[in-house]
């Protein structure tokens, strides 16, 4: 069991901790916003991984070949998504600070609600075809001394979801920091407008 858990936090921090499109938008949006909705954010992050990582344990290898024909699609979809998120940020904050500063909310006439955001990131990260295919692989490279009984299942893909989490909420920690040293009007424009595009670029390496 011990073994398990020690898996699934590493699995959880290996596919976490590099950020790519979806965690430079998790602190755009949380210096925005504020913690509690860049916390749903991170949450909707996490769930997804471990969703993704049970899927792993539940399907290893058989996983691969079945996703092998809608990676392309499943990347371009996600690329799309992103790209119109960092336009959306871009557009917003440029016309709140021509009408006096940028709104707390930073989503026009629709507040971007903890659940809103939770959701949204749910989305976003499940268009992701790496992360299952991260887990599945590191299931395949364990071999026999992989997850084999549902409790050591259960533990890997739990400490996987712990770990997952606890990075994502630290990355909206520090967005909520950011948020609250850049008070300005002008800083909070450059910061949404630098952030956005580099969604934008992290986004386009996806289909690259």
């Amino acid at each position: 069991m011990t073994t398990a858990v020690v898996a699934g936090l590493l699995a959880g921090y290996g596919i976490a901790i590099p950020v790519g499109a979806v965690g430079a938008y998790l602190v755009a949006l949380t210096a925005r916003t504020g913690w509690r909705t860049g916390a749903g954010a991170a949450l909707g992050v996490a769930t997804a991984d471990g969703l993704y990582a049970l899927l792993a344990v539940l399907g290893g290898s058989a996983l691969v070949p079945l996703l092998a024909p809608v990676m392309a699609p499943l990347r371009w979809a996600s690329a799309c998504v992103l790209v119109a998120l960092a336009v959306r940020a871009a557009w917003t904050a440029l016309r709140a600070y021509r009408a006096g500063g940028l709104a707390a909310g930073g989503d026009g006439e629709h507040p971007m609600t903890p659940l809103r955001a939770y959701l949204a990131f749910l989305g976003i990260t499940v268009l992701n075809p790496m992360t299952v295919i991260y887990f599945a692989a590191l299931i395949l490279a364990t071999g026999p001394e992989g997850p084999a009984t549902p409790p050591a299942r259960t533990a890997f893909v739990l400490a996987a979801l712990v770990a997952s989490a606890s990075w994502q909420l630290l990355l909206a920690t520090g967005g909520a920091l950011l948020g609250k040293g850049l008070t300005g009007p002008k800083g909070r424009l450059v910061t949404a407008l630098v952030s956005s595009a580099l969604i934008a670029g992290l986004a386009i390496h996806l289909v690259s």
